[in-house]
């Protein structure tokens, strides 16, 4: 009657329920009963729970053996000839593949016009060519002689030697003979100006001839001659020897022996120290503004002869100026410079990039102090140069303490306009030469 043992008890608790009811009816007192059983506490009823709860304690009590197996699914039998039939297929249809001959190109026959008229009737000798793939792969992968217009020569020289990069170095050691305590040598200075342009040539191609596989990696590079092909390396190395040779040949002989000493070692500093120095430290800035500080140095030992304090000055001013120029400069390039494996302060040290940018915008500041105290400068060189000083101060002042690419810009900028205007200031403050000889002669040694 019943399925499960779950079931009869369920069955049997219902029974003896409905028997109580119908004693109680029988009675008479089915209604109070029915009233005292709802007003029961609930402690004491019987609710649909425990019946629930019985039910579970029977039905594990009661089939503990029990224990289920799965069948495993039977697999799909197939005769092994419906197997091997698309193996066969497969085969034949390889082979039939296999068979089909490769397509030659058809022999062109090549008729001569003197056989054809002298032997009329004959038929035409057919000549088969046979493409020589080898012999074009040979071919492409010898070297390719890199033709160049002559017209195009003067603007690959112009890039090749960084020709703004070239003209600031000798705007700079132009000042430096300007500057320098000694009647002005028109002769002199031009042969000066030129050797050093000359050198300062020479070092720019070295250093891209060294730097292509890395200038190639970065967007402000990529477009240079040597990364381009439009010269070759040969070329280049022999524009930088045909520099260099003349240039400080020129500053040794027509000017003095210092001056081409200077040159030459700058040549060597720049492109043997400060080029490999790019992807080993960030040292490299600071070799790289003993570079930018030699140019006014030799511009003033071309006009005297000797290294002086007012030398030192001069490149002490181009030395600290290069640090806020660059690093704003250096700061927003900073992907490029990953990209091409360069070690500067903006991308390893950022902090320490703007802490430098700040301190020398305020060195300005000391060294247009000191030059008048070097007998170099009136005292009015410090007061009309401050205003200057302290804007670019304070632009490094932002930029120390924002840190952004708007604040780099500017002082980037800023650094463009500021030197060209603190050199003119300082050659319209520069002391009179019957000053300078008034206070040799006033030298207690005279």
């Amino acid at each position: 009657m019943y399925k499960t043992r779950c079931s009869k008890l369920t069955g049997l608790v219902g029974v003896c329920v409905f028997q109580s009811l119908e004693n109680g009816a029988r009675s008479g007192h089915s209604t109070r009963c029915l009233l005292q059983l709802f007003r029961s506490s609930t402690s004491e009823r019987i609710t649909f729970q425990h019946l629930n709860f019985l039910k579970r304690q029977y039905v594990t009590k009661n089939t503990r053996g029990l224990c289920q197996r799965a069948k495993p699914k039977q697999e799909h039998l197939v005769a092994p000839l419906e197997d091997q039939q698309p193996l066969l297929q497969e085969e034949t249809v390889i082979r039939q593949v296999q068979q089909i001959p490769t397509l030659k190109p058809p022999p062109c026959t090549v008729t001569l016009p003197s056989e054809t008229c002298t032997q009329e009737g004959k038929a035409s000798v057919p000549v088969s060519e046979e493409p020589t793939t080898s012999q074009d792969a040979h071919k492409e992968k010898q070297w390719k002689e890199v033709k160049v217009n002559l017209e195009d020569l003067p603007g690959i020289y112009a890039r090749l030697s960084k020709i703004k990069l070239t003209a600031l170095v000798v705007t700079t050691a132009s000042a430096g003979f300007a500057m320098a305590p000694v009647p002005f040598d028109l002769g002199c200075f031009l042969l000066a100006s030129l050797g050093t342009g000359l050198a300062s040539c020479a070092a720019n191609s070295i250093n891209q001839y060294f730097e292509v596989p890395f200038d190639s990696n970065m967007n402000r590079t990529k477009n240079r001659p040597l990364v381009r092909g439009q010269i070759s390396p040969l070329h280049a190395v022999s524009f930088a020897a045909a520099c260099a040779i003349p240039g400080i040949a020129l500053l040794t002989l027509a000017v003095n022996p210092l001056t081409g000493a200077l040159g030459a070692f700058n040549i060597f500093l720049y492109t043997c120290c400060y080029t490999p120095l790019k992807r080993l430290s960030i040292s490299n800035t600071w070799v790289g503004s003993i570079v930018g500080a030699i140019p006014p140095v030799m511009g003033w030992t071309a006009a005297t002869g000797s290294l002086d304090t007012g030398a030192l000055l001069l490149g002490g001013f181009l030395y600290s100026w290069q640090f806020p120029h660059f690093n704003a400069l250096s700061w927003n390039l900073r992907e490029d410079y990953s990209r091409g494996g360069y070690r500067m302060m903006s991308v390893t040290h950022p902090g320490l990039c703007r802490r430098v940018a700040l301190r020398h915008a305020l060195a300005l500041v000391g060294l247009s102090a000191l030059a008048p105290a070097l007998d170099v400068t009136t005292w009015a060189f410090p007061v009309v140069s401050l205003p200057i000083n302290l804007y670019i101060s304070y632009l490094g002042f932002r930029f120390h303490r924002e840190a952004s690419r708007g604040s780099a810009r500017r002082l980037f900028f800023c650094s463009l306009w500021h030197l060209p205007m603190l050199l003119l200031l300082m050659l319209t403050c520069k002391k009179p030469l019957r000053d300078k000889e008034d206070s040799a002669a006033a030298a207690p040694g005279h």
